[in-house]
């Protein structure tokens, strides 16, 4: 019988594949040590923060956030409570979201009467560990997609669980770091990507906040565009160590 992902969604079959093949163990778990969360319930539905922009996908970015950088820009309340209060584990690189593209702009806030449910949000919620932001993403990116909640979710988990994450607390101990080397240690833990592949965000003085990993829209690793790509090469990069 031909299952619904591959029906609705052939790329979401297309990882599953590849997955089972590889079966490698991924560093990616060790980005959320000692995970323990309370009883997850389903979040309310986020609120849109634009209009609503529906367009063809072109691409998509896999965006992973720092918890030390994004703990110390934000107080430990609200959408930060689980990740950075301590109580709840020690985080690492954790999952913002999966973001598709246009060619020039991006699609968001795509009207959908789905919504994530507890089970969905309770399985995700170790690699994206907040409950508002997993609703966000929902509503503004994977309402995009055509996707329902559980096969997006489940579809970021997949991507997140295959990568060999560099050591960044490492690379944090470094006297001098650049973004390329972020860009090469992340493309040389991780088999078919290259450094053209792994954007950068920082804060105004420099300091690493994500990684942005370029997709295309069958999510295989592509080169980033220049407003994907983030800082270039030779610049500086501060990385905050994860206590």
């Amino acid at each position: 019988m031909t299952s619904l992902a591959s029906t609705r969604f052939p790329v979401l079959a297309s990882i599953a594949c590849a997955m089972s093949v590889a079966a490698l163990p991924s560093a990616a778990s060790a980005q959320a040590e000692n995970c323990r969360m309370p009883r997850i319930s389903a979040p309310l539905p986020a609120k849109p923060d634009g209009p609503t922009r529906i367009m063809p996908i072109d691409n998509y970015i896999m965006s992973l956030i720092w918890s030390p950088q994004f703990c110390h820009d934000r107080k430990v309340s609200g959408w930060g409570k689980l990740q950075c209060s301590g109580k709840n584990g020690r985080f690492g690189l954790t999952v913002h979201g999966l973001w598709p593209n246009g060619k020039t702009s991006w699609p968001q806030w795509c009207p959908t009467r789905q919504q994530p449910n507890a089970s969905t949000i309770a399985k995700q919620i170790c690699i994206t560990p907040s409950r508002r932001l997993l609703a966000h993403e929902w509503g503004k990116h994977g309402s995009c997609t055509s996707m329902n909640p559980d096969e997006f979710f489940r579809t970021t988990r997949m991507l997140y669980r295959s990568y060999h994450l560099p050591d960044l607390n490492r690379l944090a101990q470094k006297r001098i770091v650049t973004a390329a080397n972020v860009r090469e240690a992340f493309a040389a833990a991780n088999p078919g990507w290259t450094p053209d592949m792994v954007g950068l965000a920082l804060t105004r003085s420099g300091w690493l906040t994500e990684l942005w990993l370029c997709y295309d829209k069958m999510l295989k690793p592509l080169r980033c565009t220049r407003q994907q790509w983030g800082p270039a090469d030779p610049a500086r990069v501060r990385i905050r160590p994860l206590d």
